[in-house]
């Protein structure tokens, strides 16, 4: 895994205007929360700055959010208090979760936000799927988005910079990825991620931060949860979409 700690300071630049309010980034998940029963436990196991999470606890769901970031942690338990929601923040990364929830817990788990292939290859992103289908209870689903890495791959490694300013908190800034695409599927890729803001005066501060990512397959993720017994219940994937959704249950 790798940190987040630097953009955590700035994470909300990353986010959507569509979905910086808490609710409105649980709105986006409606049609797999129709799926759970009221007052349903939930897990957020890449909760980055708490969206989401305080999101689902303003539903009347019990909410637990964790991140392998100390500093994504922090920033959700701020924003839970801003807020006034009841969200758990705990700092674990996947293969941590079952030390600190027994098995069954959960009625739904969300891994979201493009979050997986953080996880260091098809080894690690099996145990990470394997942590989480643990704590899904019999009749529990695991909902995930991703990136349709089939994409970002065709298009190789790149300087992708924003083409508008982004207004957050009252200052503006400039996002900017820098994609360094392996040659094989199976190595380590690389994502440095640039926010650029500008201050009254002029003045640029740029905070930045190099992620190791490890891309797949959409095919792959399909047999990686079945290995862990998981099954495909929805899907919006779309190989020339730019990121899907894929909802799985425990049976």
């Amino acid at each position: 895994m790798t940190g987040y700690d630097v953009l955590a300071e700035v994470y909300e630049w990353l986010i959507s205007d569509a979905k910086l309010p808490p609710a409105e980034f649980a709105a986006s998940f409606d049609d797999a929360l129709d799926l759970l029963p009221s007052n349903a436990h939930v897990l957020d196991c890449s909760c980055g700055t708490g969206q989401l999470a305080v999101g689902l606890a303003g539903r009347g769901l019990q909410v637990v959010a964790t991140d392998a970031s100390e500093a994504m942690v922090r920033r959700t338990a701020q924003l839970s208090e801003e807020f006034g929601a009841s969200v758990r923040a705990v700092r674990a990364n996947w293969e941590e979760l079952p030390d600190h929830f027994q098995d069954d817990t959960f009625d739904m788990v969300f891994c979201v936000g493009n979050s997986l292939h953080h996880a260091a290859g098809a080894r690690g992103r099996g145990a990470a799927l394997e942590s989480m289908s643990r704590l899904v209870r019999p009749g529990g689903r695991l909902v995930l988005t991703s990136r349709t890495w089939e994409l970002v791959r065709a298009r190789g490694s790149r300087l992708q910079i924003g083409d508008r300013l982004v207004r957050r908190n009252g200052r503006d800034a400039v996002v900017v990825y820098r994609w360094e695409i392996a040659p094989q599927w199976e190595q380590e890729h690389h994502i440095e991620i640039a926010i650029a803001q500008i201050d009254a005066t002029g003045l640029v501060v740029v905070r930045s931060e190099l992620l190791s990512c490890w891309p797949y397959r959409y095919e792959e993720l399909e047999a990686e949860l079945h290995r862990v017994g998981l099954q495909t219940e929805l899907s919006t994937f779309d190989p020339e979409a730019e990121n899907y959704m894929v909802v799985a249950s425990k049976g």
